[in-house]
């Protein structure tokens, strides 16, 4: 028993450095990679291959623009992963809604202002067409942002372990990838927050043979083949699916005298409307008339 559970192990083993070695690599396929939430593709509106939980709109709400903070902490923390900007992917997810149509306000906006730049200077053909008033404006702006992206738990997978004493070393755990997510909505006309949704979600890690298989799958970098890309994608899934049921029942928010007038809130010597009527001296109580004796009747 001793001898067969030794020669195992030494076929495990070898098995293992075969894997790490690469000799049992096979051939890519087109189309064969482990989809995430977001896939496919969209043109215009129409969506292939689209997520079906997605939420859809059956006529576009406007024109959209997205804005990610490069300068916060969530942003630069996506390095540990391996993971980059999170826009690629929820551009590609808005469009395939139809719920918004997106606009270029980033790094692409340069390349299209030095076509705009040789027109100017005369360098391209007359019938280039990239005269004045061609850009379409942004009507909204949405801004993503992750609250939290981290790996909990630590469940010891000891199966292998127990059964051949010789995987110990290699043998690893089970843990769990959370993210929680935020999308604001922004009309870019007055600045008014249109909506903001929060989402969540959350999967499992399985990191077989000491975490080697989950560091060369963060190694590839994406959001689509890392357990803990998909995990932020399916979050900001859920967050514009919220978004998009909150905006099918959507009724602006109003305030008495207008927004941006001062509020109703005033406060007393202001000179806001509401700050006016909060110091108006309280009216004074009409006087009241003295009582009427009846007259007597004559004897």
């Amino acid at each position: 028993m001793l001898h067969t559970t030794r020669s195992f192990t030494v076929l495990a083993a070898a098995a293992v450095a075969a894997l790490l070695s690469g000799c049992m690599a096979t051939a890519p396929t087109v189309g064969g990679g482990d989809k995430g939430t977001v896939t496919g593709a969209a043109g215009g509106a129409q969506a292939e291959k689209n997520n079906s939980q997605l939420e859809k709109c059956t006529e576009s709400l406007g024109t959209l623009a997205m804005q990610e903070d490069t300068n916060s902490p969530w942003y630069y923390s996506l390095r540990d992963y391996q993971l980059g900007s999170t826009l690629p992917v929820l551009r590609l997810m808005v469009q395939q809604s139809n719920c918004f149509v997106i606009v270029e306000r980033g790094r692409a906006m340069n390349n299209m202002m030095t076509e705009r730049n040789l027109q100017a200077s005369g360098e391209m053909r007359d019938n280039s067409n990239f005269g004045k008033g061609q850009m379409v404006a942004a009507d909204y702006t949405m801004s993503p942002s992750i609250q939290f992206a981290q790996k909990t738990g630590g469940a010891a997978a000891g199966v292998l372990t127990r059964a051949f004493g010789g995987l110990g070393a290699l043998a690893g755990g089970m843990s769990a990838n959370e993210a929680s997510t935020t999308l604001l909505l922004i009309d870019n006309r007055s600045g008014v927050q249109i909506s903001a949704a929060e989402g969540t979600s959350k999967n499992y890690d399985f990191n077989l043979f000491g975490g080697f298989f989950g560091g060369f799958a963060g190694a590839g970098g994406g959001y689509s083949n890392t357990p803990q890309g998909k995990v932020v994608v399916a979050a900001f899934a859920d967050s514009y699916n919220q978004m998009v049921k909150a905006l099918r029942n959507y009724k602006a928010q109003t305030v008495k005298g207008g927004l941006g007038t001062g509020g109703r809130l005033g406060v007393d010597g202001g000179t806001t409307p509401a700050s006016q009527e909060a110091t108006q001296p309280a009216a004074k109580p009409a006087p009241t008339k003295p009582a009427t004796q009846p007259k007597k009747k004559q004897q």
